[in-house]
């Protein structure tokens, strides 16, 4: 199997590091390896991504104590922890489905990424075959404690098919966001974004820009966007759980005048809106 896609090779060109992306895509492998393993069981959540039954594709967070996560095979990871219900991919992962999971650990900045087939295992969780494990380096995460409330607790949810005030606000004073990609046949992929408060532009409700800075030459996230387009977005409150979900279609661009209007940036990347999801706790509901 290629270890890149078409739509990786052509960012890849594009940039000019073909070569470098190369012997860097040799650290992907099928299995899980033993310290992957032992970081995997020690996390308390999981970003996921994946497509929902119309094909939009949304990340969410999946939660649980130590040890939800466990790997019973190297090319196997179980998660005791599905959607919360209501939750924009909770349909879609109650049948097989390809998904990508980000495990990040945002006070030591380490981050890793399992990307394969998911099948949920008869008891609210999910059984993930694995085709893609790999570490990331910890640039642009920011170091942060996490302090996730109780999974348990109920939620209101709000849907809109654009950005509310509050969260145009809330989004544009980010310094970490979640995103979410596929490719029709390499699978879902999820990836983490950083900078500083600030770095993502919201010109209009219905659009986002987020800058993307050096990294890992891989393009993952940019080659699926250049082969396929759909993506999703997920902020997260780690002190309170308040999570803002959005789906749309995405692109990027190269044209020198608006990259420069993100300082350190190489292209940018915009979010055209088709669906938007909050959801806060019932105990903070103050409307969107």
């Amino acid at each position: 199997m290629a270890t890149y896609h078409e739509g990786e090779l052509e960012v890849q060109r594009r940039a000019g590091v073909v070569v470098n992306a190369e012997r860097i895509g040799r650290s992907i492998h099928p299995e899980i390896p033993d310290l992957a393993r032992r970081f995997a069981e020690e996390r308390r959540f999981a970003i996921i991504g994946a497509a929902d039954s119309d094909g939009r594709v949304w990340a969410t967070l999946l939660q649980g104590p130590p040890g939800f996560l466990s790997v019973p095979a190297t090319d196997r990871l179980h998660v005791r922890a599905g959607p919360r219900p209501g939750d924009p991919l909770a349909e879609a992962l109650g049948a097989a489905t390809d998904l990508g999971m980000l495990l990040i650990e945002p006070t030591s900045r380490r981050r890793m990424r399992l990307n394969g087939r998911a099948r949920p295992d008869g008891a609210g969780g999910l059984e993930i075959e694995t085709r893609e494990v790999y570490a990331n380096c910890p640039k642009y995460i920011r170091a942060r404690p996490v302090a996730l409330p109780d999974p348990a607790r109920p939620v209101v949810r709000h849907r809109r098919d654009r950005l509310a005030p509050s969260q145009v606000r809330w989004l544009s004073s980010a310094d970490t966001l979640f995103i979410a990609t596929r490719h029709a046949a390499a699978g879902a992929d999820v990836s983490h974004r950083g900078g500083e408060p600030g770095f993502v532009q919201v010109p209009d409700p219905s659009h986002v820009l987020i800058p993307d800075y050096r990294g890992n030459m891989m393009f993952n996230t940019l080659g699926n966007i250049a082969a396929d387009g759909r993506a999703g977005l997920l902020m997260v409150d780690f002190a309170t759980g308040r999570m803002l979900q959005l789906t749309g279609r995405s692109a990027i661009s190269w044209e020198s005048d608006l990259v420069a209007g993100f300082p350190g940036a190489e292209r940018v990347v915009s979010l055209e809106i088709e669906a938007v999801e909050e959801s806060v706790s019932a105990e903070d509901v103050t409307g969107p």
